[in-house]
C-alpha cells in the first residue's frame, strides 16, 4: 500500500487531480483544496500523504497535506454511508482542528454545511466519527438533532433502550424504524453502543 510521495509536480487540474511523477512513474492523486493550494508551482518537488483506496473495481490515491488529514480522511470512509468523495467534501469545509471541535461540541449544524450532509447523516457521523478518531468522552452521550446532548447513560437495559428511542425520535425517525431498530439491538446498558448499533442498523436498511 502506498503511504506517501515525494517527487516532482507534472500537472494539477481544476478537479483536485494532480500528478506527482517518482522515480519516473506518474501517479494520478485526488485531493482536496487544501492540499492543491499548497502543492506549489507545475514542476517543483512535493511531497503528499497518500492513502490508497482500493476496490474491487478500481484503485486510487488521495492525497494531503498533512498527516492529520489522511488520518481524519481514514475515520471518515470507515463510517457508514461515507465515501471518498463526501470525506473529501468534509475536509474541504473542515480542517481536522475543525472537525475534532465539531464532534467535541455535537455540533451537527457544522456538519450540515458540508454540501450533501443533511441533519440525520450528521448526527450519525457525530456518533460513529467520536470512537474512530479517539475524542475524550466524559459520561456516554446521546447526540439529539439538534446538536446538543441528550441523556447521559441510566441504570439498566431498559433506561438505555428508552434514551435510545428518545434520541432516534429526536432525530426524525418514524415509530416503524424505531421499532424495527431496537428490535434489532443487542443486550446492554450503555445508550451511547446502543445508539450506534441502532443507527447502523437503519442505515443498512436503506
Amino acid at each position: 500500500m502506498i503511504g506517501s510521495l515525494r517527487g516532482t509536480l507534472l500537472e494539477r487540474s481544476i478537479t483536485g487531480e494532480a500528478v506527482v511523477e517518482v522515480a519516473g512513474v506518474g501517479y494520478r492523486v485526488q485531493a482536496g483544496p487544501s492540499t492543491t493550494a499548497r502543492l506549489g508551482d507545475v514542476g517543483g518537488e512535493v511531497f503528499v500523504w497518500v492513502h490508497h483506496h482500493v476496490r474491487e473495481d478500481a484503485e486510487a490515491l488521495f492525497g494531503f497535506a498533512s498527516r492529520e488529514e489522511r488520518t481524519c480522511f481514514e475515520a471518515l470512509v470507515g463510517a457508514h454511508g461515507v465515501g471518498p468523495a463526501l470525506a473529501l467534501a468534509i475536509l474541504s469545509v473542515h480542517d481536522p482542528a475543525g472537525l475534532r471541535r465539531a464532534l467535541a461540541d455535537d455540533d451537527v449544524a457544522a456538519l450540515c454545511l458540508v454540501p450533501g450532509v443533511g441533519r440525520k447523516t450528521a448526527a450519525r457521523l457525530l456518533v460513529e466519527l467520536k470512537s474512530r478518531l479517539d475524542l475524550p468522552e466524559g459520561d456516554a452521550v446521546i447526540v439529539a438533532v439538534n446538536g446538543s446532548a441528550a441523556a447521559t447513560a441510566a441504570g439498566g437495559a431498559g433506561a438505555a433502550r428508552a434514551d435510545v428511542r428518545v434520541a432516534l425520535a429526536n432525530l426524525g425517525y418514524g415509530p416503524t424504524e424505531i421499532g424495527e431498530a431496537l428490535r434489532a439491538l443487542p443486550d446492554g446498558e450503555d445508550p451511547a453502543a446502543l445508539l450506534k448499533d441502532a443507527l447502523r442498523h437503519l442505515g443498512s436498511a436503506r
